[in-house]
């Protein structure tokens, strides 16, 4: 088969790859219909991946149709349209069933395309371990755009949300208008949220956040929002880069009593945490990933009833040939990238 294969910093490669089998009955060989390029997937681009490993497979997002299925799976067949969980666990072990993929108890919890541990999904055939748990199919109502978004966008979004406590009448801060930063304004709005500013540098994805009914700042967001708030701030921030000034950035976007959640990406080994300023303010701050199952109960019902469109901030659709340009168009946000969505 094809895949886009890591081979060294801005190195993302077509080429033949061996074709996923099955490593244990429990598992399921997918044929990728669509796959998407994350925010996160930029870190192992610019060569600060998760391992040392080169040569393997990347991404983490993907749908398809299930062709083949181990002895032991028994919710699954041939023929079946599914979407992935870019989170992964055994699917057996009590967290793994209520939904706590990363506190999977044994050893099962990883993600797709971060080494040669677990091959990505940018290919045209996909190894699906435990796929009873870590596959869904497709919910009666939904596109295959909008179920590639919930294979792990949307739900960073939303776990986002949920560790800011983001409710009715309450002030909201989006630190990063990328997809994930658009789709946790637009859900903010839904949980009730009164006002929520939308922080980026980039006039075009401010414009994005605003025609979602944010009011969207640039580099003097601080002055701004202590203008707009009359010196109280947000009441929750959600960060979605991940960078050490973003994050700083978010704690001095709320005021007292404020809560700050980080779902940006960061690898810092030694952040500056403003321990002076979560004093004064009490603030509670959390940083984490999310386990995608968690979250489907909620999201699905949201998307059939139209309170969620996660499709719309799908910007490029490529074929999975095209990877690399879809890669380096992506990380220089030319001609308007935001999701980049490729085909098989």
């Amino acid at each position: 088969m094809k895949a886009l294969l890591y081979q060294g910093e801005r190195d993302i490669r077509y080429e033949s790859f061996p074709d996923p089998t099955p490593a244990s009955p429990l598992d399921a060989i997918v044929r990728m219909d669509r796959c998407g390029i994350c925010g996160s997937d930029l870190h192992i681009y610019h060569g600060q991946g998760f391992s040392p490993d080169i040569g393997f497979c990347v991404g983490h997002e993907a749908v398809g149709e299930v062709v083949e299925v181990g002895s032991g799976v028994r919710r699954l067949k041939p023929g079946d349209r599914v979407m992935l969980s870019a989170a992964v666990g055994c699917g057996n072990c009590v967290n793994c069933l209520a939904g706590e993929v990363n506190l999977c108890l044994t050893g099962g919890a990883g993600c797709y395309g971060l080494s040669h541990r677990l091959e990505g999904c940018q290919a045209e055939a996909i190894r699906v371990p435990a796929a009873d748990f870590n596959a869904a199919l497709i919910p009666e109502g939904l596109t295959a755009d909008q179920a590639l978004l919930l294979t792990d966008n949307l739900p960073t979004a939303w776990y986002g949300l949920r560790n800011a406590e983001v409710g009715p009448g309450k002030t909201v801060v989006v630190v990063g208008c990328g997809p994930i930063g658009l789709m946790a304004v637009e859900g903010a709005f839904v949980l009730g949220a009164a006002r929520v500013f939308a922080v980026d540098l980039v006039a075009e994805r401010r414009a994005l956040a605003e025609s979602l009914g944010a009011t969207a700042f640039g580099s003097d967001a601080v002055e701004r929002i202590a203008e707009a708030t009359s010196g109280r701030m947000a009441d929750c921030a959600v960060e979605a880069v991940g960078a050490d000034a973003t994050i700083q950035l978010a704690m001095r976007c709320v005021g007292k009593m404020g809560v700050v959640s980080v779902i940006g990406v960061n690898q810092s080994r030694a952040f500056d945490f403003p321990m002076g300023v979560a004093f004064i303010k009490n603030l509670t701050f959390r940083i984490g990933t999310c386990s995608v199952p968690k979250w489907w109960p909620e999201l699905v019902p949201l998307i059939q009833g139209g309170r969620l469109k996660p499709e719309r901030y799908i910007s490029h659709r490529m074929p999975l040939s095209e990877g690399a340009e879809a890669y380096r168009l992506f990380d220089a946000r030319e001609a308007g990238a935001l999701k980049m969505v490729l085909t098989g």
